[in-house]
């Protein structure tokens, strides 16, 4: 490997545990509203598991139909009492770890478990949502809740919109979709040895 190439692989190796939970100091010098549209894209974490509920919630569709809204659903309606939770009690045990759990198996899931019922894929998917929540809430620092967590609330639809997108279109292709969750799934597996 040429000099310059190490150097630069070992600069982005450096930057990925900021990448992967990059959470604290969403409003500082911030609006609450950009803050909290920012918070799920900005850390790995958050961003593969939202991505991997529309991944899954797509993939359960072609079975059954409802999965479409109501996993999704559940996710972001425990997301938000997660978030009040956080915000009122702050950061509770294992949060950090939960959350990449969701990485792994929310990801696992969309690439092996697509007989799953509705009910438990939802059920799942908001046990998770949970602590994202917590996270998000915890993690506010300032400014207003509710301004903060409409902005949040909203990425967390936009990339389970990209997820749904993406195994919507890649439904039909079974080895893509699998390669795609289990990918999602190892990177949650390396998120508890960052």
């Amino acid at each position: 490997m040429k000099p310059v190439q190490s150097r630069t692989l070992m600069a982005l190796t450096a930057l990925l545990p900021s990448l992967a939970m990059a959470h604290p100091g969403h409003m500082d010098g911030g609006h609450a509203f950009m803050s909290g549209l920012l918070h799920p894209i900005g850390g790995l974490d958050h961003l593969l598991a939202m991505v991997a509920v529309g991944l899954w919630a797509a993939l359960l569709s072609t079975r059954f139909k409802n999965a479409v809204w109501a996993v999704p659903t559940s996710f972001v309606a425990l997301m938000v009492v997660g978030f009040f939770f956080g915000l009122q009690s702050g950061s509770i045990a294992m949060t950090e770890q939960a959350i990449a759990a969701s990485v792994l198996v929310i990801g696992l899931a969309a690439a092996w478990a697509k007989q799953v019922p509705v009910a438990l894929a939802s059920v799942i998917a908001a046990a998770f949502a949970f602590f994202h929540g917590v996270a998000h809430g915890a993690e506010m620092s300032g400014g207003a809740a509710g301004v903060f967590a409409a902005g949040f609330v909203l990425s967390t639809i936009a990339l389970h919109l990209v997820g749904l997108a993406f195994g919507m279109a890649l439904s039909k292709n079974t080895l893509l979709t699998r390669t795609a969750g289990t990918a999602i799934g190892l990177a949650g597996l390396s998120f508890f040895f960052i």
